[in-house]
């Protein structure tokens, strides 16, 4: 079962979800996330084979750990610097193989969505913007994917806010499966999965919740594969930093 973590800031979007407030967010907590991979990453991703990945929005790293021991190579981008050198940290500690398998790479996603195909998987795990800077985003994402790839979008559903369950975000950065696949042209894209998941986890005081994911799986057609080398361009290296926004479930 999951925890439910907040993601509350400032009061309104821009100030509570910029890269200072993500700064600060994180170093007021030695560990913002629960450091386990994401369950819908998890899901999907076990059956793919390992190819190039990028983990946009990749908080304390903790997906892009999972996938690079699944053989991933793994490009992990983040808005903050101190979840970045943070992630970075933790895998050198956890293995230094592994470790070379991963480039964290400082970029907001949101000013700056990815230029170019290249990688066999796109993962965003509950990166929130608000609802004018979405459809930029999801595009950037998209064209991120190489063909024959996999475009994987995990959010907080809307359906939360009636049932009080969701990390404290507000309305207008939740959104739905659909409105993730919208801008997908059906001749690119076979959407293979548009829905909203119920999961198990527990609130801020442990109590048990349901929460609901709106998720999104779509596979871009053909097969010549891209190269990623201008898939990203803000400042990567192989330790670099930067996040978006609420990593892992909130959970």
């Amino acid at each position: 079962m999951d925890e439910i973590k907040d993601i509350d800031g400032p009061a309104g979007v821009a100030a509570g979800f910029d890269r200072e407030a993500w700064e600060e967010r994180y170093r007021t907590r030695s560990a913002l996330w629960s450091g386990r991979p994401n369950p819908q990453l998890v899901a999907e991703a076990a059956v793919l084979a390992p190819g190039r990945a990028l983990d946009a929005g990749c908080g304390e790293g903790a997906d892009a750990l999972w996938l690079a021991g699944r053989g991933w190579r793994v490009t992990a981008a983040d808005l903050a610097a101190t979840a970045l050198d943070r992630a970075a940290a933790r895998a050198a500690a956890a293995d230094p193989q592994l470790a070379d398998r991963i480039t964290w790479l400082r970029a907001d996603l949101g000013e700056r969505p990815p230029a170019g195909a290249g990688f066999e998987l796109v993962s965003a795990q509950y990166l929130h913007l608000p609802v004018e800077a979405r459809p930029a985003l999801f595009a950037g994402l998209a064209a991120a994917v190489a063909p024959g790839g996999t475009l994987l979008i995990v959010g907080h559903h809307p359906r939360d806010l009636a049932g009080g369950g969701g990390p404290r975000l507000l309305p207008e950065m939740l959104f739905t499966p659909e409105e993730a696949a919208a801008g997908l042209d059906p001749a690119d894209w076979q959407v293979r999965t548009a829905r909203t998941r119920p999961r198990r986890a527990e609130d801020r005081t442990g109590r048990p919740v349901t929460v609901h994911d709106a998720v999104l799986v779509a596979v871009r057609r053909g097969s010549a594969v891209a190269s990623p080398s201008d898939a990203l361009s803000d400042s990567a290296s192989g330790s670099a930093s930067g996040s978006l926004s609420g990593k892992d479930a909130a959970r």
